[in-house]
């Protein structure tokens, strides 16, 4: 009966995906229903704290984009890269890395992909190998990013596990691992596919006047538009705020109210400091508070924490229903081969779509199956495998934005532009990160 059950969770979770969003969200809702009133499972809680994280997050972030602040990071953006338009594929994954980490989400870049297409199409190279890989390096970001709710999720368990896990040590090791992850996928994206004069596909897009057209006359920048400081200003608070909560993660003293007492939580102080920093950038820079839901950013990260609502609360209450029966045999089975858990992360990744999701999902049965917290912080980055299915709205984009047309989906669906990177980068990464953790942790 437990192996129909997970069945059903695997069929709620493949037509939700069909929806994306808040439809994933809702229709897990279906699911707990299900589970709860006609296969008798008692339903867990919630994942709360996971919410408030992306809820207080994404404010701050939206806040910043409505002030003026990601514009003002992209013309940055912009500058590094026309400085070596001959790196792009190297600059470009670097960019969306990096703002990814600063945002803690991933859908922030969207306005730098037709930049990063356009200067690899005005230097005369294969839009494809800076643009995929820069959608790649876009998600590989988050399980480094301080503020992202996949870390923080990690954090605020790993600390009830092992109290001397901190902040720091899960950054140590996720930060380098998936930078050279980052690299190695740039590095095999440097010589991929073939170059635009020997590409058929392009040159017959040139022969096409509407195609030529757009190819040799557009323009992508934003380096035309003029910004107050105020945006500048915004960015620089923002920057701030992670400063703050690095500073308090080290020095626990500083959330420890009094003698005796044990620290306040992280996932409580980023919280607390993606909050109020939002307020003072919105005071600051006399942003109107109404532009703040009318930005990408908000928007995105709002559906993402209603879709990780449904999702965890709907797989949680499974998991925790079905561990004592499975956890004597995965057990054996994770002990003897641990790529296998990681296997299993990458996998349930492909069909929720959300790294905070797939955390939130895997991470307490990993705990619950007794696996080492150094093993379950270097494979943490195959909590990003939903490049696999190209259906994510960042790899959508990418290949739209994509004039050349070199950026694709396949014919056979899965030989698309994202698989190759994408494994490269996470596979790296979790070799990496498993290295680290082994000596760091």
């Amino acid at each position: 009966m437990l192996y129909i059950q997970f069945l059903f969770l695997l069929l709620v979770l493949y037509l939700g995906s069909r929806y994306g969003g808040i439809g994933l969200g809702v229709i897990s809702g279906i699911g707990l229903v299900v589970e709860v009133f006609v296969f008798k499972m008692p339903p867990t809680s919630p994942p709360i704290t996971v919410m408030l994280i992306i809820m207080a997050v994404v404010t701050c972030a939206a806040i910043l984009e409505a002030a003026g602040g990601l514009k003002y990071m992209l013309q940055v953006a912009e500058r590094i890269l026309r400085s070596k338009p001959k790196m792009v594929t190297i600059l470009g994954p670097l960019v969306t890395y990096t703002m990814t980490f600063m945002l803690g989400t991933g859908h922030a870049v969207y306005s730098i992909m037709p930049i990063i297409g356009d200067v690899a199409l005005k230097n005369g190279i294969r839009p494809e190998r800076p643009m995929a890989a820069a959608s790649v390096a876009a998600q590989l970001g988050i399980t480094a990013s301080p503020i992202s709710a996949a870390v923080v999720y990690y954090l605020s368990q790993m600390t009830g596990v092992a109290s001397e896990i901190t902040l720091l040590s899960i950054l140590s090791v996720t930060i380098p691992a998936t930078l050279l992850g980052n690299l190695a996928m740039s590095l095999y994206s440097m010589r991929r596919g073939l170059e635009l004069e020997n590409d058929p596909e392009y040159q017959q897009r040139l022969k096409d006047p509407i195609w030529a057209e757009r190819i040799k006359d557009t323009t992508a920048t934003t380096l035309d538009e003029k910004l107050p400081a105020s945006a500048r200003n915004a960015v620089l608070l923002f920057l701030l705020a992670l400063v703050v909560i690095v500073v308090i993660a080290m020095v626990p003293e500083i959330r420890t109210l009094a003698e005796g007492e044990k620290p306040i939580k992280m996932s409580v102080i980023i919280q607390m400091m993606m909050l109020a920093f939002g307020g003072i950038i919105l005071w600051a820079t006399k942003t109107p508070s109404s532009k703040v839901p009318e930005g990408v950013v908000f928007k995105s990260g709002m559906v993402a924490a209603i879709a990780i609502f449904g999702i965890a609360w709907m797989s949680d209450t499974y998991f925790q229903f079905a561990m004592p029966s499975f956890k004597v045999g995965i057990t054996e089975m994770v002990t003897q081969a641990p790529w296998t858990f990681a296997l299993a992360m990458f996998v349930v990744s492909v069909v929720v779509n959300s790294q905070a999701a797939t955390c939130r999902m895997m991470l307490p049965v990993g705990l619950a199956l007794g696996l080492s917290p150094a093993l379950l912080i270097g494979i943490m980055p195959a909590c990003y495998g939903y490049f696999f299915i190209p259906n994510y709205p960042s790899d959508i984009a990418t290949v739209n934005f994509d004039i050349s047309g070199t950026t694709k989906i396949g014919k056979w669906y899965f030989n698309h532009s994202f698989m190759m990177p994408g494994l490269i980068a996470v596979v790296t990464a979790c070799l990496v990160g498993y290295g680290l953790a082994s000596t760091l942790i």
